[in-house]
């Protein structure tokens, strides 16, 4: 198969690039994929950061302010003193904090990759069942909230039902978690 770019050499180099339209495959020889920053050019390795760089160049969103100077300072974690740029370099966060320092910068990016900006994670077997529970529960009672304030009274009643139909199953969970330790 010849290279989508040039069309003259073999494609031995194969892109797959997610869009929003779906997926679109890209096959590049090895010239063009360098020229695209896609293979590093001395070494011919291919270069994760450099593949990576459209998604970690992000600019933060920032106000307008009124100075004259438009000058921008830079980004950096007050407690392990890395900077934005930094990050965007590696790719690594250097504490927790940076998660707050550079949160305007990251949420966008979290959800560009993972579809959220809000941990889920997975849940720990012995414990599944009750905290995705707990979750629902949680999740139900922020609808409610949501429903009352636009005076859906009706709905909310339905997410009230659910909810103690959930506190049930929980409880009946932990008290046979209960029974299940205490006979261990």
């Amino acid at each position: 198969m010849l290279c989508d770019e040039c069309h003259k050499h073999e494609a031995s180099i194969y892109v797959t690039e997610i869009t929003s339209q779906g997926q679109i495959e890209h096959h590049l020889c090895e010239f063009c994929a360098t020229k695209l920053g896609l293979l590093a050019e001395k070494q011919n390795v291919f270069s994760i950061n450099d593949f990576l760089s459209g998604i970690f160049n992000h600019e933060p969103k920032t106000t307008k302010h009124s100075d004259t100077n438009n000058l921008k300072k830079p980004l950096i974690c007050p407690s392990c003193h890395m900077s934005y740029q930094d990050f965007t370099r590696t790719g690594k966060i250097g504490c927790s904090d940076c998660y707050k320092t550079f949160a305007l910068a990251l949420e966008p990016l979290l959800r560009r990759i993972h579809g959220s900006s809000t941990h889920i994670g997975k849940i720990p077997n012995r414990a599944g069942g009750t905290l995705s529970l707990k979750q629902e529960i949680l999740n139900l009672r922020k609808q409610i909230t949501k429903y009352v304030e636009a005076e859906e009274y009706e709905q909310a009643a339905v997410l009230r039902d659910r909810i103690k139909v959930l506190e049930n199953q929980l409880h009946a969970k932990q008290n046979l978690d209960k029974g299940v330790d205490q006979n261990a």
